[in-house]
């Protein structure tokens, strides 16, 4: 009997001339061929293939005999050569790789769930011949039929493979002769069996005994001679599987292509084809009717003040750890200039993101921002996007509220979460599910509000195994799943969510970060106006943008569309009085305005029941609720007054706050008016100090300054409004309670977020006597390096500062702050001096010239400072450049003496960019140090290691005449040779009048380098220190720099222990000595 066995490297025997039988291939020992074949870039599929091998390498095609469709093997060498693989240590981790590979593509858990009929079909099991015997049938069916998890061996990496056994020879019941392995046909003629076994590592392969027969013509292709593996298209292999064994796959990659010749299949070609096909993709009548329902639902546009629009730009983002020794990962704080808008918004993202996405790999977008800054608008505008055939690349959308799906007592399969919040599945959904699981590729799942779960850190990627479509889980475990790339893997996730301190490790292994910028001043104003066109009374429009810029504080928090909605609101009640009026000056003023009247006509208690309602769901971090939970009065009053409304997306029972900040202001009056919470816990709830024990979780985050508005302003316009004649005794102790803890801080302590905020709840109190005591208590120097600056802050700061009667110093680098706030601040005559990113301080002078402003550009200039400065990436240095080309060309091209202050007055500068930017970099710092005059502390020393070498050490040499103020220079850990050390030596002369201390720590200096330093010594009359511990120069080049020393009266410490030299040498050195240091 002969049967087919890979071949060994070396086996190939040539086939005598004019031979015309096939020649028995004598198999030969193993000698690593086997591994070298594992380890290689061959498809693991094509271990075992029907024909002859064209060497990977390029060498000629050599065949083993004259017919080129089939192969023959003497089984017993077939035997022998599995013993002798399976005997060899050295292949069975190769072969626990394709272990696991049969798993991965053979047993993808996704498809447990459906019906068999549909691996029956795509495996050909239909295609058995009946006459091959009742018991050969049996054993086909029973070893065609792929095995559940359970079936699976425990130990998959030591998992063998299986020769063929007598068994299974003997359940087959053929005669002695030859049995001829062909490739799968598209019908087998008679005569020929299909077996395939777990046993056999062997997907599929037919056996015909006797001689072979020829193939029946068929429409079908030509089988070509070259075997082509799974990955490629058409592949013929009859151990490649089927397209429906390859789950998450896109069909067209697994099915054959007829007449399409090679040119066709180029990259631009395929590429091309994609691009048509997504276009105009085929469907069945049930998933094309599916989609339309779908389509139909998205196409409703929103009703009311949904419709206004203002586009607001998508920033990207990126992350970086919050500490050395933490995993958490933060939002970096990006400068104004180095924003990147995404263009085309979310829509523009996703088919960006389409064209360079992995196969079969899911993409988790993310979307972050604020609360109230339309993150919400934003996804549902994509899914209308999809309903409009503007993404045409994905066949379903579906839009899933996380406040919708946080149900943990609940059970449901991946099916129910796609279609429970969507139109009901059609008689044929599963057909529809089935189309899904085939192709998640060409799905989008947008999963918004994803602060709304309750434990988010509970959807972090574990080490479990693989998880199944069909298998029940809670909808929080679905959520996991899919965050874990472990259900639906190659679909697109695109998650919106909250930006509070650090993120939830699901979201930061996002493949992709975006921030909502929220409204500039200007956007907000158009806000204004396309409101008051909507409501068809455009003649108020000026008038209302008049009310707007009348109140700064209120202008600046409508950076916020969700403010700036509620000030339209308000501005349209007050223009319907026709009176002079203004808006308030308060985020508490404004709420109070626009709950006062709906306040009126409330059943009794309603306002109390509403606010407690809010303070209980904002302490488990939920936004909406049940309509069961509120009395039928207060809800029917709640959802006409607009205080609750339906929630979108969910059942009709689910009602929520409008917005955020609706629901945070009524927890906070709940806070001033229940007599449940006690005096001394009230203030943990402004959240200013931190607490060792029980800190409070500020989930609510801006409840701490409305709750401080409704304490402390006039109860006759805020309080007595709303609750109407509330228990006075009730409220003082309160209020009394918050001035004692208020005027117990010292601003000065508090970190650059908590004082910001404590500026905020002291405007809001309205107060004098507190905003007093906290203006007093500012430091001078008010440093909020690495704290966002949002427009609100900004306005706050400046308003506080201007208040203050003192002169301050700000450092504003790393905040994130815009433009106009840039200018409002720095443009006070109390600020004197101020540092910023240099990019932003550029871009504003650029911007004081261009409009004409002289005054205000020479008083920037005057106060900017860079005073110190350290370079910690390419782009610090760049921006460094770009200021000293700045003074070049004013100086050259108008009639200004002096220099820039901030390069005139630089002293001290570091360059700490590491071995990889480090040597790129130094080149672009050494052609504009020379414009530092008064340059006194050099830096170049990094714990990463800059590593400039002795070229960078040239190059900054001649610099040394320029830098006559120089008085430390640092070049420790910088891999400076003997090379570098005779040029630093021969340049050093220059700096003889200023230099202080030399450091060379950690270098590879040798006796030649240590020689020449020794030589230049006596000539540095002014330097103090010299460092050369930890080089390489012996005691040779010791005696040398000892010997040199004594000529030196004015040196005080020479350091210079070194590993290459005995201790016995530098300690006789030192008691000739007692300047030198080995310590």
């Amino acid at each position: 009997m002969r049967c087919l066995a890979p071949r060994p490297a070396g086996s190939y025997l040539q086939e005598p001339q004019g031979s015309g039988q096939c020649t028995t291939m004598e198999l030969g020992p193993l000698e690593g061929g086997y591994l070298e074949l594992l380890n290689s870039n061959a498809d693991p599929l094509q271990l075992y293939h029907l024909y002859d091998q064209m060497d990977l390498a390029g060498e000629e095609e050599i065949d083993l005999c004259l017919e080129p469709d089939t192969d023959t093997i003497n089984c017993e060498q077939f035997s022998r050569l599995l013993c002798d693989i399976e005997s060899d240590e050295e292949t069975k981790e190769a072969y626990a790789n394709i272990a696991e590979l049969d798993q991965y593509v053979f047993q993808d858990s996704q498809f447990e769930g459906l019906s068999k009929d549909i691996f029956i079909e795509h495996i050909g099991l239909e295609e058995m011949i009946s006459e091959s015997g009742e018991m050969l049938e049996e054993a086909a069916q029973k070893s065609q039929k792929r095995p559940f998890p359970e079936e699976l061996p425990a130990d998959l990496k030591h998992r063998k493979l299986a020769p063929p056994s007598s068994s299974l020879l003997s359940c087959l019941g053929l005669p002695a002769g030859s049995i001829h392995i062909i490739p799968t046909l598209p019908a087998l003629p008679q005569g020929l069996w299909q077996i395939s076994g777990a046993g056999t590592e062997v997907s599929s392969i037919l056996i015909y005994q006797g001689e072979m027969p020829q193939a029946p013509p068929s429409s079908s292709p030509a089988i070509p001679s070259l075997p082509k593996s799974p990955d490629r298209p058409g592949s013929t292999s009859p151990f490649a599987p089927a397209a429906a064994d390859l789950p998450s796959m896109p069909e067209p990659a697994l099915t054959s292509r007829e007449n399409i010749t090679e040119d066709e299949m180029s990259p631009t070609k395929c590429r091309a084809a994609r691009k048509v096909s997504s276009k105009l993709p085929k469907y069945p009548e049930s998933v094309e009717q599916f989609r339309r329902s779908l389509r139909d639902k998205y196409q409703a546009k929103p009703a009311g003040l949904e419709d206004i629009l203002v586009e607001v730009d998508l920033m990207r983002a990126r992350l970086e750890r919050s500490s050395s020794k933490s995993l958490e990962r933060e939002l970096v704080i990006l400068d104004w200039a180095e924003q990147q808008p995404a263009r085309g918004g979310l829509a523009g993202v996703l088919l960006a993101a389409s064209d360079c996405r992995r196969p079969r790999e899911t993409q988790v977008i993310a979307v972050l921002g604020k609360a109230g800054q339309g993150k919400s608008h934003w996804a549902r505008a994509v899914s209308r996007a999809w309903a409009c055939g503007q993404l045409p690349q994905y066949d379903f959308v579906f839009y899933l509220p996380c406040h919708c799906v946080d149900r943990p007592g609940d059970t449901y399969h991946l099916q129910d979460l796609l279609f429970s919040l969507g139109p009901q599945p059609l008689p044929g959904d599963s057909e529809v599910f089935g189309h899904i699981l085939r192709r998640p590729d060409r799905l989008l799942l947008i999963l918004d509000a994803f602060e709304e779960l309750e434990a988010q850190d509970g959807l972090l990627p574990s080490t479990c195994g693989p998880m199944s479509a069909a298998e029940p889980s809670s909808l929080r475990g679905l959520l996991a799943g899919l965050l874990q790339r472990k259900l639906l893997r190659g679909c697109t996730l695109l998650v919106t969510a909250r930006s509070r301190g650090r993120l939830a490790q699901g979201l930061s292994k996002a493949d992709t970060l975006f921030q909502m910028a929220g409204f500039s001043a200007q956007q907000a104003e158009t806000y204004v106006e396309r409101y008051f066109e909507h409501l068809g009374a455009t003649h108020r429009q000026e008038r209302a943008v008049a009310l707007l810029r009348g109140q700064p504080l209120l202008l600046s928090h409508s950076h916020s569309p969700t403010v700036c909605r509620a000030v339209c609101q308000l501005s349209e009640a007050l223009l319907e009085l026709g009176e002079e009026v203004e808006l308030p000056s308060t985020l508490t003023g404004l709420y109070v305005g626009l709950l006062g009247p709906a306040v009126r006509d409330s059943p009794p208690g309603a306002l109390e029941t509403m606010a407690r309602l809010a303070w209980e769901l904002g302490r488990r971090h939920h936004s909406t609720l049940r309509e069961d939970q509120l009395p039928e009065k207060v809800r029917a009053w709640a959802v006409a007054k607009g205080l609750v409304q339906p929630c979108p997306g969910a059942a009709e029972t689910e009602l929520a706050f409008p917005s955020f900040l609706l629901q945070c202001f009524l927890a906070a009056l709940w806070l001033a008016l229940s007599s449940e919470i006690k005096d001394k816990e009230l203030p943990q709830y402004l959240a200013l100090t931190p607490r060792k024990k029980r800190p409070y979780d500020n989930w609510l985050e801006g409840m701490p300054r409305f709750l401080a508005g409704l304490v402390f302003q006039p109860r006759a316009r805020c309080l007595g409004a709303l609750a109407g004649p509330v228990v006075a005794s009730v409220v003082d102790r309160k209020q009394k309670a918050l001035t004692k803890y208020l005027k117990r801080l010292q601003p000065g302590l508090l970190q650059a977020r908590r004082l910001l905020e404590l500026l905020h709840c002291t405007h809001e109190a309205l107060d004098a006597g507190l905003w007093r005591h906290v203006v007093q208590g500012l430091p001078t120097n008010l440093s909020f390096l690495g704290t966002r600056l949002t427009p609100p802050d900004t306005h706050i700061l400046g308003r506080t500062l201007e208040t203050a009667d003192r002169d301050f110093s700000l450092d504003l680098r790393r905040t994130g702050i815009d433009p106009s706030g840039l200018r409002s601040l720095v443009g006070l005559s109390c600020v004197t001096q101020f540092r910023a990113a240099l990019s932003d301080t550029v871009g504003l002078w650029e911007s004081l010239q261009q409009h004409g402003e002289a005054k205000l550009l020479q008083a920037v200039e005057e106060k900017f400072t860079i005073e110190p400065f350290k370079a910690n990436s390419v782009k610090d240095v760049e921006d460094l450049g770009n200021l000293v080309q700045i003074q070049r060309t004013r100086s050259s091209s108008e009639d200004i003496a002096g220099e820039l202050p901030a390069i005139r007055d630089l002293k001290k500068l570091e360059f700490a960019l590491g071995p990889v930017a480090g040597p790129q970099a130094f080149p672009k710092l050494v052609r504009i140090l020379e414009a530092f005059s008064s340059l006194q502390h050099l830096d170049l020393d990094s714990l990463s290691e800059n590593k400039i070498g002795d070229e960078g050490v040239a190059q900054l040499s001649a610099t040394f005449p320029r830098l006559k103020a120089l008085e430390t220079l640092n070049l420790s850990q910088n891999n400076i040779t003997d090379v570098g050390a005779c040029k630093l030596a021969k340049a050093l002369p220059s700096l003889a009048a200023s230099l202080l201390r030399l450091s060379l720590y950690n270098n590879c200096i040798c006796d030649v380098g240590a020689k020449s330093l020794a030589h230049v010594l006596p000539d540095m009359a002014s330097l103090r220190v010299l460092d050369v511990q930890y080089n390489k120069f012996t005691a040779a080049g010791a005696q040398q720099l000892a010997a040199s020393l004594r000529k030196c009266p004015d040196v005080e410490t020479l350091a210079l222990w070194t590993p290459t030299i005995p201790f016995g040498v530098l300690e006789h050195l030192q008691q000739l000595d007692s300047r030198i240091s080995l310590g």
